[in-house]
């Protein structure tokens, strides 16, 4: 398996150097060449355990890491995942809700950087060298992806977040992290602002050469490809495929939903639910991909005008064909919109925006209902998933614990209603950040001061 860039002039890439290029030195996304077909593996996988699964799934795509090696990373990546089998299907009335929460960050993105940390690592101690990973974070990705590799030999992490934009705990869970290989940055800015920053950053090649970057954003493609193991595995525990409904701002996840089903997973639907920043619910009802003022709500780690991912389905929507992409690309980049001239019509995908009103009904009803509590982004999902009330079985994407957002779950139930004692820790710790503006320069400069010039390739 190798892989290729959505533009075009990157190409025959084997996993190892995909996993360290991140971002593609073209300026596009990383996708495999020829996508695999396990239509006839499904039967045989339905019995599996997630982690077993996992293998038998990610070795289709991994052919440069040895069989034992790759399962031992595996296995290491989910041994300090509090439940058993990784993840866990929890019926919420007529919803199933996939819980992808119970990592050591409380957050579904968990599953891809416990794994991403320890492919690093690996790599690392193969061919030498230092990392300066340098990624954004509306809130989740930044934790976990500390998490993943804090305290790790040869790795530094710069962590862009918005400033008063993530919510209290999330940023303790960055800021306390003693490890002197984290680095927390809070930009004067909206998240678009840092995902723009980290972008120009790696479209330096000459910097991200001699500084040997590395990303943890999912623009690196091994943190897609973990998250297509959770959908290809769901779907196999049903009688008939079920839908799929996914709150999303960066089309990460709801692309690894894609990728299940163009590899033969059963999926009968993809609900994408985004928030008040509706960007890609426009897109798929109308086609017009039109970038617009960030707004902050109740969800936000879906705060995003930019879907970075969005590039990867593009990709296929044009049918291969990266002439296309760059021209969509280079329209959106020039004027803040592109359109591809009609309603994509898509069979496999339906979208819709969701309210903060509609936000707190949904953790209010649920809650009334069932006795569940969700957090604010997995109520996005559950209100969007009552809008399709025909689309049954139907799993709802649960994104993080409910305790990383009191702020929000208490108001709209009652104080106390989400704790939990590895987030009540972290209040009274002392915490370290810097304050930035949202200026590339300045950045480079604090990445050029603290990092190191030795590659890693």
């Amino acid at each position: 398996m190798k892989y290729m860039s959505t533009r075009g002039n990157v190409r025959g890439i084997p996993f190892k150097d995909a996993v360290m290029m991140g971002l593609a030195d073209d300026g596009g996304l990383l996708v495999p060449e020829v996508l695999p077909d396990v239509r006839d593996q499904l039967e045989a996988w339905r019995g599996l355990g997630y982690i077993d699964f996992a293998k038998a799934l990610l070795s289709y795509f991994i052919e440069d890491i040895t069989p034992a090696t790759l399962d031992r990373l595996i296995d290491d990546a989910y041994a300090s995942f509090s439940e058993k089998d990784v993840v866990r299907l929890v019926e919420v009335g007529d919803v199933s809700v996939l819980e992808l929460f119970h990592g050591p960050t409380l957050a579904f993105k968990d599953v891809a950087l416990q794994l991403l940390g320890g492919l690093f690592t690996h790599i690392l101690e193969e061919r030498g060298g230092h990392l300066n990973i340098v990624g954004a974070t509306s809130g989740d990705t930044g934790s976990a992806a500390i998490a993943g590799v804090r305290g790790r030999a040869g790795i530094d992490i710069f962590i862009l977040f918005p400033l008063g934009r993530v919510s209290p705990l999330q940023e303790l869970q960055m800021t306390t992290v003693p490890d002197a290989n984290v680095h927390c940055v809070a930009i004067e800015g909206s998240f678009d602002d840092c995902q723009s920053i980290v972008k120009t950053v790696f479209g330096d090649l000459e910097f991200k050469q001699a500084y040997s970057l590395g990303a943890v954003n999912s623009v690196n493609w091994a943190r897609v490809l973990a998250q297509v193991v959770y959908y290809g595995y769901t779907s196999l525990k049903f009688d008939e495929a079920p839908a799929f409904c996914v709150p999303t701002g960066n089309f990460g996840n709801v692309f690894a939903g894609y990728v299940a089903s163009r590899m033969g997973f059963p999926i009968q639907k993809l609900v994408l639910a985004t928030n008040e920043n509706d960007i890609l619910a426009r897109f798929f009802n109308s086609g017009e991909y039109t970038r617009g003022e960030v707004r902050f709500t109740h969800s936000p780690a879906m705060d995003i005008q930019v879907a970075s991912n969005f590039e990867r389905y593009l990709f296929y929507w044009f049918g291969e064909d990266p002439a296309k992409v760059r021209a969509f690309m280079d329209d959106f980049s020039r004027t803040g919109k592109a359109s591809i001239g009609r309603r994509p019509e898509d069979p496999l995908f339906l979208a819709t925006a969701v309210t903060n009103g509609d936000t707190e009904q949904a953790i209010r009803v649920v809650r009334k209902q069932t006795a569940y509590v969700a957090d604010p982004h997995t109520s996005v999902g559950l209100m969007a998933a009552s809008r399709h009330p025909t689309l049954r079985p139907m799993v709802c994407i649960g994104t993080a614990h409910p305790a990383k957002f009191p702020e929000v779950v208490d108001a709209v139930l009652e104080p106390g209603s989400a704790v939990h004692p590895v987030l009540e820790a972290l209040r009274g710790k002392s915490a370290r950040r810097t304050v930035l503006p949202a200026d590339v320069a300045v950045v480079k400069g604090f990445i050029r001061d603290r990092g190191r010039m030795t590659s890693a390739n």
